[in-house]
C-alpha cells in the first residue's frame, strides 16, 4: 500500500452517517500512520462553521483544511488553532479581485440575499438565491462584474447557495496547489463530494473521484455529461459511499 491524498467535502459527504464515519476514520487514521497518507477537508464552511461542526461530529484532524469554497487553506487545523490562511495562496487570489465591487454589484439584484456575516470572507461573497431566480440572475451578475473589471466566478450549489470567488480559486484549484506543495500525483489523489461546489474537485486534473450516493442533482447531471472511468458514483450515502469508492479504486484493501 502507498500513501495517497484523501480530499473530501464535509456536509452530506463525509458527514451524515455516523457509523460509517467511525469506520472510515479508523481506516484513514491507520493508513496515515502506516503509509503517510494526507487527509484534507474541502468545505464551503467558514472557519466559524467548521468549528461548530467539530463540536458535533468526531472528525480526524486534517493535514490541511480548505475552507470557504477553496478560498482559504489552513494546515494541521484543529479547534484550538489560531492559524492564518496560507499567505502564498491568498496572494494568488488577490490578483484581479475587488471584494468591494462584488458587494456593490450584488446589491443591484433584489433576488439574491446575503448569507450571514460569518460566511462573508475576504475572497468569497455569498448569497442565497432560489433555483428559479438563479437562471436569470447569475448570468446578469457575471456580465456586470466583468464589465466592472472584476475577474470573478460564480458557484451555485444546493439550489440555494451562490458564492462569488476570484477566477483562480475553487476547491479543485486549492487541491492542485496542495498536490504541488506535497508532490503527490493526481492519480494518487482521491476526491469526494456531493454538490455543485464540489464539481471543481472532480474537473481539475484527473484525480480518482467519488460521488456519494446522496449527491445533489446538479452534480449527478455534471457526472452524466462528463463520464470517466476515474469517477465513481457510489450506491451508499455519505461516509458509506466514500468507503465504497475507496475500495473500488483500491486505496483500501
Amino acid at each position: 500500500m502507498m500513501k495517497f491524498l484523501f480530499v473530501t467535502d464535509l456536509d452530506n459527504t463525509l458527514v451524515g452517517d455516523d457509523e460509517a464515519l467511525e469506520k472510515l476514520n479508523q481506516l484513514l487514521s491507520q493508513h496515515r500512520q502506516e503509509h503517510g497518507t494526507k487527509i484534507v477537508y474541502a468545505t464551503g464552511r467558514s472557519l466559524a462553521l467548521y468549528r461548530e461542526l467539530l463540536t458535533e461530529k468526531q472528525l480526524l484532524e486534517p493535514d490541511a483544511l480548505i475552507a470557504a469554497v477553496g478560498t482559504e487553506i489552513y494546515y494541521k487545523y484543529s479547534a484550538d488553532s489560531q492559524d492564518e490562511p496560507d499567505p502564498i495562496w491568498s496572494a494568488q487570489l488577490s490578483v484581479g479581485w475587488n471584494r468591494d465591487v462584488v458587494v456593490a454589484t450584488g446589491a443591484n439584484f433584489a433576488d439574491i440575499v446575503p448569507q450571514p456575516a460569518s460566511e462573508q470572507r475576504p475572497f468569497k461573497v455569498s448569497y442565497f438565491v432560489t433555483e428559479r431566480a438563479a437562471e436569470e440572475v447569475i448570468p446578469r451578475l457575471e456580465s456586470l462584474l466583468k464589465e466592472r473589471g472584476v475577474d470573478a466566478q460564480s458557484i451555485y450549489s444546493g439550489n440555494k447557495d451562490l458564492d462569488i470567488l476570484p477566477r483562480n480559486s475553487n476547491k479543485g484549484l486549492a487541491v492542485q496547489f496542495l498536490r504541488e506543495q506535497w508532490g503527490i500525483e493526481a492519480t494518487r489523489t482521491v476526491v469526494c463530494g456531493d454538490s455543485g461546489n464540489d464539481i471543481a474537485l472532480f474537473s481539475i486534473g484527473e484525480p480518482r473521484g467519488i460521488i456519494v450516493g446522496n449527491a445533489q442533482p446538479e452534480l449527478r447531471r455534471w457526472l452524466k455529461a462528463n463520464p470517466a472511468d476515474y469517477r465513481y458514483l457510489a450506491k451508499a450515502a455519505c461516509a458509506g459511499g466514500i468507503l465504497e469508492g475507496l475500495y473500488h479504486f483500491g486505496f483500501l484493501l
